[in-house]
């Protein structure tokens, strides 16, 4: 899922798609089309809207070096982060669905794995934040008595990663042309009797949807790139 505006990078993302966001000497699509090809998918599929020419022509240069298909789906009006999934060529197989600006060492195959495991008709990989809060809560009765006070909490929560995997019939769910992000498709898939699992992950994640994640996913490429990327890696 590459469509995005990028809207929290700007100014940066106002002339360069934020999976063109470059991570040392590549951006990270070309980090994450690494990593699809090293888990062993055989055709891959992007969703573009945004300066759409500029990522299809990243792509197509380096295509040859990826050596698997590439291709593409256009979003002329925004279709939300799953909208576009009706647009694509039908999978014959389980296939994973991720957002293309996400820097992250999850073994791509245990997700499918988890998903056959399962039956699920999706497996959502879900990673633990940290929420520090800076002032000191209050919680009340409903008479307005208080019943706890704590002092800058710390708040965890589950929250996704922007990675899938799904079953081909998941897409049957949406139709052509509607605008609908994954937590819908989701709640909808469940409402109509699907399971729908997740995949607990305490490795390495970071969406670069903000300049902070962005400026430490360029320092942590930096210091480790074999841990994202074969092609870094020392040979045994």
């Amino acid at each position: 899922m590459a469509g995005g505006r990028g809207s929290r990078l700007a100014p940066y993302t106002t002339v360069l798609p934020k999976p063109l966001m470059p991570l040392d000497d590549r951006p990270i699509l070309g980090v994450v089309l690494e990593q699809l090809v090293e888990a062993g998918v055989t055709s891959i599929t992007i969703s573009v809207g945004h300066l759409s020419g500029l990522i299809e022509g990243w792509v197509r240069h380096h295509e040859p070096s990826l050596g698997v298909p590439v291709h593409f789906v256009y979003e002329h009006e925004p279709l939300g982060t799953a909208g576009a999934l009706a647009n694509m060529r039908r999978p014959t197989e389980t296939f994973l669905a991720l957002n293309g600006d996400i820097l992250t060492d999850l073994a791509f195959t245990r997700l499918i794995e988890r998903n056959s495991e399962t039956g699920a008709i999706a497996t959502m990989a879900i990673n633990e934040r940290t929420v520090q809060v800076e002032y000191g809560v209050v919680h009340t009765t409903a008479d307005g008595l208080i019943a706890r006070l704590e002092e800058k909490p710390t708040l965890r929560y589950r929250v996704s990663m922007g990675i899938y995997a799904m079953r081909p019939e998941i897409i049957d769910l949406i139709t052509p042309g509607e605008r609908i992000d994954f937590p819908d498709l989701l709640t909808r898939a469940m409402a109509r009797g699907n399971a729908v699992q997740t995949l607990p992950f305490d490795g390495y994640w970071r969406d670069i949807g903000n300049r902070d994640d962005y400026e430490g996913a360029i320092a942590d490429f930096a210091e480790d790139r074999g841990r994202f990327v074969a092609s870094a890696r020392a040979p045994r």
